[in-house]
């Protein structure tokens, strides 16, 4: 007869006390949490008797929290900068010097590091986007259409020409690998580039350089930059790939030179990456060949990159001060930077009249450094419009991950 009370419940009012007795256990274990962290924290001179047994007691979470504070110190040392002294850097310099003699087909896979010497900051740097977005800070949202090429930039401009670096493979999207003359056939920009807008209604797509950031209105997943295309008048897109899209177009992606210079690839030097996505591509790396028969790695960057247990040689050194030593130490001199030389004023598709208000943006000065004062007038009363591809699609795709977290 005692069962029989229990029949008369709902089935609704059972599941509220389910879910009411889940939530009293979710916070007694966060509150048994809290004060194992507490506890933890203090020397073990100086616990209390009442303190020692809890931690006997709750032995399950002080291994848990030990567990957490371990991976909180391991990701800690990994975002730390690394400086090797200057004799170490000029050694192992030399060493890289000599693979660039020795190498038949070397690639190079450029990072945001390349050009933080142009005012562009990183990703996952201290002061990097990716970094600050997780801390909770806000970043400004910054024309990077100022930026110029770095002296890294031309560096490598100047190995490709002497035919020392066979392809180029960047994620940066700040087009300054394009601007600095390297050819485009001998470069894949995976994540693609600011500057150029496509319309991908035409056959073969067609592409509009322009000569300021086309990408203030586009996003994750909302590539549609407000301008139509001059052969078609269908929509035009940036070539902008977010975190967690995947790049179909074939330029200024170009995909298949990268995958063909990584297949042919002997020596691979990687500059200012921390390699965190560039793993990704399992087409990059060669690791289908056996372990002798792979490219060898050679790494400059300052913090930890996943691919470090794998490098002939890793060099904690900023890239304009490590390209420097390279140049020098291969005899090959670096060209400064010449706006007159810049091919993006060749290749500049001009907006037609009704367009010139479809951005706010800061327009490159051109070669004889006289601006349109009638352009600039116009864009003065264009209305500001807040965004561009540095740093949305990270936060949108967070917030989207938080809100499935909390459902």
């Amino acid at each position: 007869m005692e069962g029989l009370p229990d029949r008369n419940i709902s089935p609704r009012a059972k599941r509220k006390a389910l879910e009411k007795a889940k939530i009293v256990q979710r916070e007694r274990d966060r509150t048994i949490f809290r004060l194992v962290g507490r506890v933890l924290k203090k020397p073990e001179a100086e616990r209390s008797k009442e303190e020692a047994a809890a931690l006997l007691q709750h032995r399950e979470t002080v291994d848990e929290v030990s567990k957490r504070q371990i991976r909180r110190n391991v990701l800690k040392r990994k975002q730390e900068e690394v400086f090797d002294d200057a004799d170490e850097i000029k050694h192992k310099v030399k060493h890289l010097a000599e693979a660039f003699r020795e190498a038949k087909h070397l690639v190079v896979y450029t990072g945001a590091g390349i050009s933080t010497a142009a005012s562009i900051p990183d990703y996952r740097g201290p002061n990097g986007v990716w970094t600050q977005l997780q801390k909770g800070r806000t970043i400004s949202s910054s024309d990077l259409s100022k930026a110029e090429p770095t002296l890294t930039h031309m560096s490598i401009r100047m190995l490709h020409k002497e035919k020392l670096v066979k392809h180029v493979v960047s994620q940066n999207c700040d087009g300054l690998h394009l601007r600095s003359g390297l050819p485009r056939h001998a470069l894949s920009e995976l994540h693609g580039n600011m500057f150029i807008e496509v319309c991908t209604t035409c056959s073969p797509v067609r592409e509009h350089v322009r000569l300021f950031d086309v990408t203030e209105r586009t996003s994750l997943h909302r590539h549609a930059t407000g301008r139509r295309c001059s052969h078609c008048g269908a929509e035009l897109r940036d070539t902008i790939v977010h975190f967690g899209e995947r790049g179909t177009l074939e330029q200024p992606l170009n995909w298949k030179g990268a995958a063909e210079a990584a297949k042919k690839a002997d020596v691979i030097l990687c500059l200012g990456s921390s390699l965190k996505v560039l793993k990704k591509y399992a087409c990059l790396w060669s690791m289908n060949r056996p372990v002798n028969k792979r490219p060898k790695l050679y790494i400059v960057n300052l913090q930890w990159t996943p691919k470090d247990d794998l490098a002939v040689l890793k060099i904690h050194g900023k890239c304009d001060d490590v390209m420097s030593l390279l140049m020098e130490e291969l005899n090959i001199q670096i060209p400064d930077y010449d706006r007159a030389q810049d091919p993006i004023f060749s290749l500049e598709t001009p907006l037609r009249p009704e367009e010139v208000k479809s951005h706010s943006r800061e327009v490159l000065a051109s070669p004889e450094g006289q601006d349109d004062v009638e352009a600039a007038e116009q864009l003065e009363e264009a209305p500001s419009v807040q965004g561009g591809w540095f740093g949305r699609g990270y936060s949108k795709g967070r917030g989207k991950k938080r809100k499935k977290l909390h459902t």
